[in-house]
Parts: C-alpha cells; sequence; structure tokens
C-alpha cells in the first residue's frame, strides 16, 4: 500500500531552528515540508495557500502568536491542519495544552522526540481523528482571548503552571438524591424562576437552585450573555438580533425561542455578537 504523503508547513521566528527541525523533518520520506514561515502572518499565508495536513507552529512570536494563528484562520474559515506547538518552556508548564494539541515539542527537540511526535500524527491520520483535533483547537483558542494570550505565555516564561480554562465544562444539578451532569456547551439559555434557576440545554431543561449571579460567575463569558436581569444566553446558539419599532430588541435562538434584551444590557449583547 502507498504510504500517505503529510504536507507540512513549519512555523518559527528563529531562522536556525526553523532550518533545523526542516531538515530532519525531510529525512521522513512521508512528510512533505512545502512551506517554511518565519513569522505569523506568513503562516496563515502559508496554511491558506497550501492546505498542509501538518503545522509546527512556534508559540512565542512577534506579530501572531501561534494561538492568535489558529484564531486567524478560523476567522477566515480555513480548514484546521493538525498541529504539534513548539516551545523553549519547560516541558511541566505547557502540558496545559496537552489535551488541545495534538503534540508539542521543546526546543531543540531530539531525533527520538521528534520520531515519537511524527509517529502520534500518523496514527491520527489512520484513524481519522482530524475533526476531533480541530474541534479541541477551536476550543482552545476560545478559551485564550485578548490580552489573555500574553498572560499565558508570561505565565509560560516564569514556570507558572498554566490553567487555560477556569470555567466547568459540565454543570452538575442536583435534584432530590440524583445528580444530572449537564454540558455547558450544550446549555442554550437560561432563565430565573423565583429562587430557582431553569437550564434549557439540548437533552432538555433542568432545574437548579442557584441565583443567576452565582450561576453567571461558572459560565464562560465568551459565550453566555446576560441578557436581561433573569435570563442569560448562549451566544452559540443565537440566530439573529432583531431590532423593533418600539426599540426593544430580542435573540431569537435556533430553536426559535425568543428572549428580551433590556436596555442595560443591550450594549453587551451587541459586543458579543460583534456588532
Amino acid at each position: 500500500m502507498t504510504e500517505q504523503v503529510i504536507k507540512t508547513v513549519v512555523v518559527d521566528d528563529e531562522p536556525l531552528a526553523r532550518r533545523g527541525l526542516k531538515a530532519r523533518l525531510e529525512r521522513h520520506q512521508d512528510i512533505d515540508v512545502v512551506a517554511e514561515c518565519q513569522n505569523g502572518l506568513d503562516a496563515v499565508s502559508a496554511i491558506s495557500q497550501h492546505r498542509p495536513d501538518l503545522v509546527f507552529l512556534d508559540i512565542q512570536m512577534p506579530g501572531l502568536n501561534g494561538f492568535q494563528v489558529i484564531q486567524k484562520l478560523r476567522e477566515l474559515s480555513q480548514p484546521l491542519p493538525l498541529i504539534v506547538f513548539v516551545t523553549a518552556y519547560d516541558s511541566y508548564a505547557i502540558r496545559a495544552f496537552d489535551v488541545h494539541a495534538l503534540d508539542y515539542l521543546l526546543k531543540p527537540a531530539d531525533d527520538e522526540r521528534l520520531r515519537l511526535a511524527l509517529q502520534k500524527v500518523r496514527e491520527y491520520f489512520a484513524t481519522q481523528h482530524q475533526d476531533e483535533q480541530s474541534r479541541k483547537l477551536v476550543n482552545l483558542v476560545a478559551e485564550l482571548t485578548g490580552d489573555d494570550y500574553e498572560e499565558i505565555l508570561r505565565k509560560l516564561a516564569s514556570g507558572e503552571q498554566v490553567e487555560t480554562n477556569p470555567y466547568p465544562d459540565v454543570l452538575a444539578i442536583k435534584d432530590g438524591s440524583e445528580v444530572t451532569r449537564v454540558n455547558v456547551h450544550d446549555i442554550q439559555w437560561i432563565d430565573a424562576a423565583g429562587d430557582y434557576m431553569c437550564v434549557h440545554a439540548l437533552d432538555g431543561m433542568h432545574i437548579m437552585r442557584k441565583t443567576m449571579k452565582e450561576l453567571e460567575k461558572e459560565l464562560n463569558p465568551q459565550w453566555f450573555v446576560r441578557v436581561h436581569r433573569s435570563a442569560i444566553a448562549n451566544i452559540r446558539f443565537v440566530k439573529k438580533l432583531v431590532s423593533h419599532i418600539s426599540g426593544e430588541y430580542h435573540l431569537i435562538l435556533q430553536n426559535d425561542t425568543e428572549l428580551k434584551v433590556s436596555r442595560s444590557h443591550r450594549d453587551k449583547v451587541k459586543a458579543a455578537m460583534k456588532m
């Protein structure tokens, strides 16, 4: 059977590191280095042009860092290749990215570590896990926005432990003697009913005893926005924002649920929807 050729891009702002990695990659017959880039902007252009299967991506670069390269590709609706992060930081600090990136290499990467990384790459292609990997990368970028990029890099440089997601992926909702685990990504909206919160998720509605303020602190503000004194919406499930002649605004969710947007939260909702 013909061995699959893996189109690869190498991104690193250090010329020696970039050329050294490219030279070692070229020793592997199934690796075809189609481009090498010295900065994040070049990387976005090369990845868009060549549509590589694999990218060795330096994390800290001038202009666009490694995380911002991924974010830019998403903004351009480009398919995400498999990513192996390249970093000069100690392995214990970069472990926070294990669950998101396919793998990582510490500079200078030795031949055995590179061999193991490439073995993992081949296994991913053999088992068709690219979609899963893209989803993890999207989650990583979603968690690292704005100034958080520089904060993460600062922590890595100083050897601090990095936590990429301070918000839970699951809400544990207790109902009598039962506890239901609800995936936060599946929550469409939340509204208040007296002393209780009605959590409307893809699998139905769940009731939990918690204040709106307490619940708001547990949810990632990039996705969950307060639209009213008694309602929170997940922006990922919003279909459109409608303005009425009266001056009122309403959010229309994908399931056609309509949520009124109060005047005090209107600007925040518009900002969340990038209007």
